[in-house]
């Protein structure tokens, strides 16, 4: 697929996430994906397959009470990466999230099978999730 392509299906995913549509990140996401989120908070690791990935996704709502919000700020496509530029933020235990975060997915075939978070503030998203 091209770049255009991946952008939209990128595009719908961070529509999906924010709107809580597993249907569509199921059909977005390859059942072998990778997550690898970084820093060392209790959601820090590799999440190896859709299940898992989903999982950690699910966590994030969770845990926030559904306040959670990945708002896309930039997204930048080529023909097998798409970069997504956005802001993160969500309330938890009386603690108020507001990080940047720069996303790289890895797309194939139309589906996402591998995405790295990178966060401006690695310290505050840990301390956030402790």
């Amino acid at each position: 697929m091209g770049a255009d392509e991946n952008a939209a299906i990128v595009r719908r995913g961070y529509e999906a996430f924010n709107s809580g549509d597993l249907a569509t990140l199921t059909e977005l996401f390859d059942v072998d994906a990778v997550w690898h989120t970084p820093g060392r908070s209790s959601l820090a690791g590799d999440h190896r397959g859709r299940d898992a990935t989903f999982a950690y996704f699910g966590r994030l709502a969770q845990e926030t009470g559904g306040t959670f919000q990945a708002r896309l700020q930039d997204l930048v496509a080529g023909d097998e990466l798409v970069v997504g530029i956005q802001h993160n933020s969500a309330e938890r235990d009386g603690k108020q999230l507001d990080v940047d975060t720069c996303l790289v997915f890895k797309l194939e075939d139309g589906h996402v099978i591998e995405g790295w978070e990178h966060f401006r503030d690695q310290y505050a998203w840990d301390e956030f999730w402790s």
